[in-house]
């Protein structure tokens, strides 16, 4: 049988997640069920259910986090559960409806708005005293900040961002005499360099390298360099056409018009045929100095990408390829070296991990302390001991204390590709998806208009048209959403 959980979850979860968290505090935190019987000498630590999603390398990292929380105090003692994240969502809601909630969870994707008006997690209010959940919300850097708040309460515990900056092959762009981009004006440049126009070029298949391309997914992160905000919180209105957004989606139907959309949807398609997992700025050939771009927006995980590639090149004795990462660039048509306002310096779009603490958790205090623990704010930890993880994960941290820790300082000089994404970090001007109800379909919902105005040569008069229609009907389904969630 297939459940409506948006409406189910209006009332029947809430209703069912206020039993369970009444039975939840009177009963308090469990001792582990299979430990021997508690003494007074020596009490058992209390048993925290923590549902995750991580594999692969990170898993190893994760696993030695919860060791060492584990190993350095004895009120409690997390279990981790790796989740595949497929029907994650409808697994929780069935575990809060059926009293046996998680007691925190890590998550990534933009569902807090969704989880917290529908009660299926706690304000962290609720959890751990006011002080404490304050000096956790000031420790919190802005971008992380704006991922645990909802409705400027806090929900969540950030535990890791994830920036986009450009990634450039440096070589490339030093053997054509070109400087890593600054300004919208240059990477425009830079894309003309290595795909020139003609009278044909729409008729013609663009062959590698290219210099840059936008994806139709990113108006999210170019918006906020056009001074776009997409979200008015006071008016709680999406804001989506604009004229900073408009600007935006011209500029990056610009390149469909320059080019051809369809030869951009074929050129984008040849990246799925690269093997394995290849980055596409990467060459693939030993020979080769590019891969299928130049420049690229990504974010940091790369890094790993770029190491392991360096490393291969000089155990086969191949000349070195640099590479460098720099912001996204501001518009700046008057060449003073500042943007042309609303333009912005070192914006883009942000999102990362979080904690949450679903409602009904038998040992929700455990979670927190373990969050806590995580982020370098506990007790049991110090900056230091803390960044030690992050570093070995290739994570950003999201406290200034792990990020000045020597440690993380030590990290960054030895991966020194990293400090400009850690830097970016710390702007105000990093925005994430906004924390509404309904945030996931916001998301696809852009990201479609997007594709749709880049795939159609749509003119700036269709565009501006497009933006103010779909804002219409985006805003309307997002209120019928908070609507059900009342």
């Amino acid at each position: 049988m297939k459940i409506d959980w948006q409406n189910l979850t209006s009332k029947t979860i809430r209703l069912c997640c206020l039993a369970v968290a009444a039975l939840a505090c009177a009963t308090g935190c469990q001792p582990q069920p299979s430990q021997p019987s508690t003494t007074a000498s020596s009490p058992q630590p209390s048993e925290v259910v923590f549902w995750h999603f991580w594999g692969g390398a990170d898993r190893a990292v994760v696993d030695d986090i919860v060791r060492q929380f584990n190993d350095h105090q004895q009120r409690y003692h997390v279990r981790a559960i790796a989740m595949p994240g497929n029907n994650l969502q409808a697994k929780l809601f069935l575990a809060v409806a059926g009293g046996d909630p998680p007691d925190i969870i890590n998550q990534d994707d933009p569902v807090l708005a969704d989880w917290a008006k529908r009660g299926v997690i706690q304000p962290l209010k609720n959890v751990a005293d006011t002080a404490d959940v304050d000096s956790v919300t000031q420790s919190l850097l802005a971008p992380a900040r704006k991922l645990s708040l909802v409705d400027d309460e806090l929900y969540a515990v950030c535990n890791g961002l994830d920036i986009r900056a450009l990634i450039y092959n440096q070589t490339a762009l030093e053997q054509a005499g070109l400087d890593p981009p600054k300004t919208i004006q240059q990477l425009d440049a830079i894309a003309s360099y290595f795909a020139p126009t003609t009278n044909d070029t729409r008729s013609k298949r663009l062959q590698s390298p290219v210099g840059y391309l936008p994806d139709s997914r990113r108006l999210w992160a170019w918006g906020p360099v056009f001074g776009a905000n997409f979200f008015d919180p006071s008016a709680r209105q999406i804001s989506l056409d604009s004229p900073s957004t408009a600007n935006a989606l011209q500029w990056m139907a610009g390149y469909g018009q320059r080019y051809g959309a369809d030869n951009l949807a074929a050129f984008r398609q040849g990246d799925q045929s690269l093997p394995g997992k290849t980055f596409p700025l990467l060459p693939v050939d030993d020979d080769a100095v590019t891969g299928r771009y130049v420049v690229m927006m990504d974010g940091q995980w790369r890094i790993r990408d770029l190491t392991s590639f360096q490393q291969r090149r000089a155990d086969l004795n191949l000349p070195k390829i640099k590479f460098g990462v720099c912001p996204l660039p501001f518009v700046d048509r008057d060449r003073d070296g500042q943007p042309d306002l609303p333009s912005r310096k070192d914006a883009g779009w942000v999102n990362g991990n979080f904690f949450v603490v679903p409602a009904g958790a038998k040992c929700s205090a455990g979670g927190w302390e373990f969050a806590k623990f995580w982020i370098g704010q506990s007790q049991y930890n110090d900056a230091d001991s803390a960044a030690a993880w992050y570093a070995k994960g290739g994570w950003i941290p999201v406290t200034e204390d792990l990020i000045k820790s020597q440690t993380y300082q030590d990290h960054q000089s030895e991966h020194p590709l990293m400090k400009t994404f850690v830097r970016l970090a710390g702007s105000s001007h990093q925005y994430p998806i906004p924390a509404v109800p309904g945030a996931a379909i916001l998301k696809r919902a852009v990201e479609n208009l997007t594709y749709e105005a880049m795939m159609n040569d749509y003119q700036p008069d269709a565009i501006k048209t497009l933006l103010k229609e779909r804002s219409a009907e985006i805003q309307t389904q997002l209120g019928d959403i908070e609507g059900q969630s009342k």
